[in-house]
C-alpha cells in the first residue's frame, strides 16, 4: 500500500512520517507541495513542521498549495488522510475538519512526552488501538490549543468524533482535553501530538505511535 507524505516549504517531520510508514509495512511516496497529482497513493499524511514559516496563520498558506486540490478531492471521496501537528492545522484551514488551532494557553512552545487516551477506534487511523488505551507519544507545538464553538463541541462529543484526549493536566488549553478529532466518515484525522516520533523504543519514548500507521494499512485492505 502506498502512503503519500507531503513536504511543504518548512515541513520538518516528513522523513519521520515516511519512516513510520515503512516501519508499519507500507510504501512511502514523497509528495511535493507543487505536485498536481497524488502519484497513485492510497492514503496521505500531512506531517508536522512550520509550513511556509507559519506566516499569516499556521497552515493557512499550505492549504492553497497545488497538491491540496487533489488531496481534498480524494479525501472527500473517502481516501484516508492524517494531519499531524502542522498537518492538523492545514486540515482545519482547508475545512476538512471543524474548529481551529490557536496559541497554547500559556503562550509557550511545548516539547515533551505526553500521555493520551484513545477514545475512538473506528477510524482509518485508530483501529489498531483499543478504546480507552493510554499511549505515550511526543507533543511539540506552539499553536496546539484546539478550539471550536459550543455547537461543534457538542457534535464532536455526541458523535464520538474525538479520537484522543490528553491525560492529566491540559498541556495547551484545548477544549475538553482534545488531542485529535475525525470527520464524520472517519477517514480524515487531525492529531496534534506526533506518533511518527514513537514507533520504536530505540528512537522514541515508546512504540505506541506505530498503531496509527498499521491502522491505515489495515483500513486500505478492507
Amino acid at each position: 500500500m502506498k502512503i503519500g507524505v507531503v513536504t511543504f516549504p518548512g515541513t520538518l517531520d516528513d522523513r519521520d512520517a515516511a519512516r513510520a510508514v515503512r516501519h508499519a509495512g507500507g510504501e512511502s511516496v514523497a509528495l511535493w507541495h507543487n505536485d498536481a497529482d497524488l502519484h497513485g497513493v492510497d492514503a496521505v499524511i500531512l506531517p508536522g513542521g512550520f509550513s511556509y514559516g507559519d506566516y499569516l496563520r499556521c497552515g493557512a498558506i499550505s492549504r492553497f498549495s497545488p497538491v491540496m486540490e487533489p488531496i481534498i478531492k480524494a479525501a472527500q471521496g473517502g481516501m484516508p488522510l492524517l494531519g499531524i501537528c502542522n498537518g492538523f492545522q492545514v486540515l482545519a484551514e482547508a475545512h476538512l475538519i471543524p474548529g481551529a488551532l490557536t496559541r497554547n494557553h500559556e503562550l509557550h512552545f511545548l516539547c515533551r512526552d505526553q500521555k493520551l487516551t484513545i477514545e475512538n477506534t473506528n477510524t482509518a487511523w485508530t483501529s489498531s488501538f483499543t478504546q480507552g488505551q493510554e499511549i505515550l507519544i511526543p507533543l511539540k507545538n506552539g499553536e496546539g490549543a484546539y478550539m471550536c464553538d459550543d455547537e461543534t463541541l457538542a457534535a464532536l462529543e455526541g458523535e464520538g468524533r474525538i479520537i484522543a484526549r490528553y491525560v492529566g493536566e491540559n498541556p495547551n488549553g484545548s477544549r475538553n482535553l482534545i488531542a485529535g478529532i475525525t470527520n464524520e466518515r472517519g477517514n480524515i484525522v487531525g492529531l496534534m501530538p506526533h506518533p511518527e516520533h514513537a514507533i520504536d523504543s530505540l528512537t522514541g519514548p515508546s512504540a505506541d505511535g506505530l498503531g496509527f500507521f498499521t491502522s491505515v494499512l489495515k483500513a486500505m485492505v478492507k
